[in-house]
């Protein structure tokens, strides 16, 4: 995490401005032909959707813009549209203390934690959050405080907002209660997305979220996927006027609407109907060990031997590349040792403990001499180079995955980072029924939705997201282990693999027709395969 006296100019502003073909396209549909909008941009920056109203000639009855930046707000007031102010001040306080609403509300809110606000900031963030009736948290980014703050601002009876949003929005868990909020708020919500970066600069997949309410029942929800920002151009506003997807209201993540209605009936039936349990239903996920550094407790065989720590060095494995299996055995350890990987975990006892004749005593000195030790996790143990919760897992599961998330059998009885989770299975479940029962297309697809999507195609699942999973678990399922890993180590695709399973795991045990078990196949492609796409 980087301090804030070393955070850009605009990390600590969070300003990545609005390319011009996204500020139209999000003008054109909330204004959309009226006349007498009043209208609030709640982070204008140096004026990008008040250059848009001003060049497309759109027609409104007010305009309201706020920026906290004074030289970008002096940029923003020279653009002179007519009937608009330009207000220096923090959209937080301008959202807490004034009593004006508004028709529309659009933007592209700043990207800023928590840690980068100031004391007053924080105050304001948390009030709207109260407001909304919302619980306030330090995880809490600042987009998703303009996102409740502007929707406290519409008028009673109807409104829009249109933002340019991190496409954490759909998955992360500090967005929940958000998604939730919006989820009731709105009656009508469209997600746009791109297959190409927006900010290539930064990195960020972002989306277009536009929210509509009126005065209706219904609640209903949309995705759309473009291959860039030239292509709203060509986009139909009409389409957007009829979201067809019923929001669920029970659905953590939005990555679910990447699916058709068809889909998301089927899985939410699979899950309810056929009562298939979960992950958590048979073990507790929980993160790897915590060591501060993993550079430092983690070596090669060359650093045991240099500093004769082998009475310290506990079998561990860090990295998705040391297994190829479904079952990792210490012979595969003993593999990675020998190859020079990082398979030891230092584990050393305290410091009156330590055996001041081998090399742990230079080793340590070593580590302070890098300054290890006045990391924050080091430094708040009593011995910094002690690690706590040094306990050993029945299965590994990788945090951070690519063609598909594995779940590992821990044979070799080794450490691991937080890398990887630890999974402690619970009584009366057989190990190898477990694992082989993970290996299957409804699985993989539950873990599609379950996890988050990160730049590079990266599929990451946190431990209670990884719970989450379906499982259909069947002990009988335990005979498919041996041929699972036969194949995973020849390097076989994960397509051999499920034909070989979803007949047994889905079809024999658990009832699913053929017709079914396809469609489960089908799901699992068409999510990982834009998770991938998206990494090219």
């Amino acid at each position: 995490m980087r301090l804030i006296e070393n955070a850009s100019k605009e990390k600590l502003r969070g300003g990545f401005y609005t390319p011009k073909p996204i500020a139209d396209f999000i003008l054109k549909w909330a204004i959309n032909g009226s006349r007498d909008c009043d209208i609030l941009e709640p982070s204008c920056g140096d004026g990008n959707f008040l250059k848009s109203l001003k060049s497309e000639g759109f027609l409104y009855n007010s305009l309201t813009a706020i920026e906290y930046d004074p030289l970008e707000a002096a940029k923003a007031k020279s653009i002179e549209l007519s009937n608009s102010e330009v207000i220096n001040e923090d959209f937080h306080t301008f959202c807490t203390t004034t009593k004006r609403k508004f028709d529309l509300i659009v933007g592209n809110p700043p990207y800023i934690r928590y840690q980068y606000f100031d004391k007053y900031q924080q105050v304001a963030a948390e009030d709207i959050f109260i407001k909304a009736g919302l619980k306030y948290s330090k995880l809490t980014n600042a987009w998703v405080s303009f996102v409740v703050g502007s929707s406290l601002l519409l008028k009673e009876t109807r409104g829009k907002i249109g933002f340019v949003l991190p496409a954490e929005i759909l998955q992360v868990s500090y967005a929940q209660q958000l998604r939730t909020f919006l989820a009731h708020f709105y009656n009508k919500i469209n997600i746009i997305s791109f297959e190409k970066l927006v900010f290539p600069d930064i990195q960020q997949e972002v989306v277009l979220l536009l929210c509509e309410k009126d005065q209706s029942e219904e609640h209903h929800i949309e995705h759309i996927e473009l291959r860039d920002s030239s292509e709203l151009k060509n986009l139909d506003l009409y389409r957007l006027k009829f979201p067809k997807k019923r929001i669920d209201f029970k659905s953590n993540k939005w990555t679910f609407y990447f699916l058709g209605q068809d889909e998301i009936d089927f899985l939410e039936n699979v899950a309810t109907e056929r009562r298939i349990p979960t992950i958590g239903n048979y073990a507790n996920v929980e993160v790897g060990i915590t060591t501060g550094s993993n550079d430092f407790f983690t070596v090669p065989l060359s650093t045991v031997e240099e500093f004769d720590l082998d009475a310290y060095a506990k079998p561990m494995v860090g990295r998705s590349v040391q297994v190829n299996s479904v079952i990792f055995k210490e012979d595969d350890w003993l593999k990675n040792k020998y190859s020079e990987a990082k398979a030891h975990l230092l584990v050393f006892p305290e410091s009156k403990k330590l055996n001041k004749k081998n090399g742990a005593v230079k080793y340590i000195a070593q580590g302070e001499e890098m300054g290890i030790n006045n990391g924050y996790k080091c430094r708040i143990r009593d011995d910094w180079f002690v690690v706590p919760s040094l306990k050993l897992s029945d299965a590994l599961f990788i945090r951070r995955n690519n063609i598909y998330p594995k779940l590992i059998i821990n044979e070799a009885k080794a450490y691991t980072t937080d890398t990887m989770h630890r999974v402690f299975l619970k009584q009366n479940t057989d190990l190898k029924a477990f694992t082989a029962s993970y290996y299957n297309s409804l699985s993989l697809a539950f873990a599609e939705v379950s996890g988050r999507s990160h730049g590079g195609g990266v599929l990451e699942l946190m431990p209670n997201e990884t719970e989450r999973i379906l499982l259909p678990y069947n002990e009988n399922n335990s005979k498919l282990l041996g041929q699972i890993d036969s194949l995973i180590r020849d390097k076989k695709p994960i397509e051999k693999v499920l034909e070989v399973t979803n007949k047994q795991i889905l079809q024999q045990n658990y009832g699913l027709t053929t017709q079914e078990v396809e469609y489960a196949n089908s799901i699992w492609r068409k999510l990982s395969s834009r998770r991938l796409n998206r990494g090219k």
